[in-house]
């Protein structure tokens, strides 16, 4: 197949561009307007600044809407424009001039890789640092970002040593019913129980109350210590003791990964949620040669309706898509499919659709 870059491949290209920007600008402008009604209760009543509102919420908002329905914004961009082409006899033009149907999907196929780029760039580098400014503003003038992770924590803060809190209070950053309990060569050796556990933000540091530490030697006897007070560091923060359905979105690439390593050296139940936004990062953009590939397929030939129908049928499969996408992440908090093949099932599934169709579609 001749890839020398031809008119047509131009002509395409910049349809399918400027069709999906405009059609970008368009939804955005009524997504924040319906988003503003929404709020505007809230911005008023916590009086929070213009300012913040604009740049702080608004500008850091754009990247990530931007991003979750991307998958949308193609589909119904390639839908649009290639049944205008079709009802207009173009691609019968294009297809009679000599062009195979293969060699008329290269400006598609490069289309979507200039997106899919744009989709992986703005999850791995822009969309972290928004996210922080943009949750930050949440947490402060429209609703409350952390939910504590409940009673009876477990986690292993390192290799051999394991932490117990019955509940902890985020008023005060103290930990109840607090035990640090240390393993060598699968035995107990040490065991620390306190009363409280409150957390020094300034030197990072738990300052147990009311302790008792039992040593435990290798004759199988012990020795009991106990005190009022006791300063020890743990690599544990009060941070740990919050659920990371939002913390993860804020983290860059590298961030995350060293979360989801120390979650699970931990055995926190959280680390789902790192690995389902881990996995989202890179499935999301993947979508956009799917669903290319679909709606040329779908949208080709020229229909006696008009290309209504092509764009209902459109919507309806983009839809489908971001919900099946939604609904995958179930599958993880359920424990029935680990998060990698959870989060790209629904790319499997559609890439099998798009395969039928494509080849199915007049050539």
């Amino acid at each position: 197949m001749d890839l020398t870059p031809r008119k047509i491949d131009l002509y395409i290209t910049k349809k399918f561009m400027s069709t999906f920007f405009v059609a970008l600008l368009l939804i955005i402008g009524i997504v924040i307007i319906f988003d503003i009604s929404e709020k505007i209760d809230d911005f008023v009543s916590k009086e929070a600044p213009l300012k913040a509102v604009i740049f702080d919420y608004y500008v850091n908002f754009i990247p990530y809407f931007i991003n979750m329905f991307s998958p949308l914004f193609v589909f119904i961009t390639v839908i649009f424009f290639t049944s205008k082409m079709a009802a207009d006899s173009e691609i019968i033009a294009i297809l009679s001039g000599g062009v195979s149907f293969h060699r008329m999907m290269v400006p598609y196929v490069f289309s979507a890789t200039v997106i899919a780029l744009l989709s992986l760039w703005l999850n791995l580098f822009v969309i972290p640092d928004a996210n922080k400014t943009r949750l930050e503003f949440e947490t402060q003038y429209i609703k409350n970002r952390y939910k504590s992770v409940g009673r009876n924590v477990h986690y292993q803060t390192s290799p051999g040593e394991f932490v117990y809190a019955e509940s902890f209070s985020s008023w005060n950053n103290t930990a109840y019913r607090f035990t640090i309990e240390r393993i060598e060569d699968n035995q107990l050796v040490s065991k620390i129980s306190a009363e409280t556990a409150v957390y020094d933000t300034l030197k990072g540091t738990w300052r147990l109350k009311k302790y008792f530490i039992r040593d435990y030697n290798a004759d199988l006897t012990d020795k009991i210590r106990s005190g009022r007070q006791l300063d020890t560091t743990l690599a544990l923060s009060v941070k740990d003791f919050y659920l990371t359905e939002k913390t993860v979105e804020t983290l860059n690439f590298q961030e995350l990964n060293d979360l989801i390593d120390t979650q699970r050296m931990r055995g926190d139940a959280n680390v789902k949620f790192a690995l389902i936004e881990k996995n989202t990062r890179f499935a999301l953009p993947f979508s956009a040669f799917i669903l290319t590939i679909m709606g040329v397929a779908l949208s080709s030939k020229k229909r006696r309706g008009g290309i209504g129908w092509n764009i209902g049928i459109g919507i309806g499969l983009a839809f489908t898509y971001i919900l099946f996408l939604r609904f995958s992440q179930m599958f993880v908090h359920t424990g029935v499919l680990p998060p990698f093949i959870a989060l790209w099932l629904p790319n499997i599934i559609f890439a099998i659709i798009a395969g039928v169709l494509y080849r199915v579609a007049p050539k």
